[in-house]
């Protein structure tokens, strides 16, 4: 094998289906490891010589940042091993530095409402707005979308999540008004559902400086993002007694483990306004 990285991220785009984003970030770490083994043959790294780069993170790099490009490394060495191009992963044996645990920022209803409701008149934004709010969906299925993935008299949308893998989304009301005003105005039914200037499908830093752009002109103060709204949308369903496995489709999430965070964000919710509300909190 010429080359052991190209092969992985053909691997991760072709095989896997990662998106651009995912795949800059495998390959911004490993960049980091082939700088550090200064012309070393990956093929002949051994454990002694990723430990000695994993204590070269520590002091420079904050322990999630860490945590990334160690599973970078494994994930790579993992491949080459399938791949039959390494006898045993040098990387098996390191550990990852314990993250701390972190609850998913989400917006309460009201915030949420204000951002999606009193943010931009122009029927494209506001689309844009509502279907990240009312289906869920992570900014990167947005930017994929196509006028065929819609179906507007069932009221959903099919969007292809991690892994390449299609799922079919619901779409409520607002979204779906939202929607049909911006497809009027457009007019032409071909190719991205959202596009850019050229034609191109819109950009995720585009919809994200939307997002961030109409939450400070709502007042909101907390940072917001496309994926703060996907939050959202999931924590507002479980506060409305949605089902843990449903919500677990909608989203996409492989494991129910993934979307059982959203049961704490919840929880620590209604623990704020207890305290706030109650005479003997």
């Amino acid at each position: 094998m010429n080359d052991p990285i190209q092969a992985f991220a053909d691997h991760l785009k072709f095989e896997k289906g990662y998106s651009r984003h995912t795949l800059k970030n495998y390959l911004a770490d490993l960049d980091h490891l082939k700088a550090f083994l200064n012309g070393r043959d990956l093929l002949s790294v051994d454990a002694r010589a990723l430990r000695s780069y994993v204590a070269s993170l520590f002091g420079s790099l904050q322990p999630a940042s860490i945590a990334r490009r160690l599973s970078s490394v494994r994930t790579l060495y993992r491949y080459l091993l399938r791949q039959g191009v390494v006898e045993a992963s040098p990387a098996e044996g390191l550990t990852l530095p314990k993250l701390p645990k972190k609850l998913p920022r989400f917006l309460v209803q009201e915030e949420a409402g204000r951002v999606v409701e009193s943010g931009p008149s122009r029927p494209r934004e506001r689309a844009i707005l509502e279907l990240l709010y009312g289906t869920g969906i992570r900014v990167g299925e947005l930017t994929g979308l196509v006028f065929k993935n819609v179906d507007m008299e069932e009221g959903w949308i099919r969007v292809r999540g991690k892994g390449n893998k299609e799922r079919v989304v619901p779409m409520g009301g607002k979204a779906l008004a939202a929607l049909a005003d911006y497809i009027k105005e457009r007019g032409s039914q071909d190719g991205p559902l959202f596009a850019g200037a050229k034609g191109a499908p819109v950009t995720e830093r585009t919809i994200q400086r939307l997002v961030k752009r109409t939450a400070a002109k709502a007042g909101i103060v907390k940072r917001t993002t496309p994926h703060t709204l996907r939050h959202s949308y999931a924590t507002h369903l479980l506060e409305a007694g949605a089902d843990l496995r449903g919500i677990q489709e909608l989203l996409g999430h492989g494991n129910l483990s993934t979307t059982q965070k959203y049961t704490q964000v919840s929880l620590q919710h209604l623990m704020d306004v207890y305290d706030k509300a109650h005479p003997k909190a």
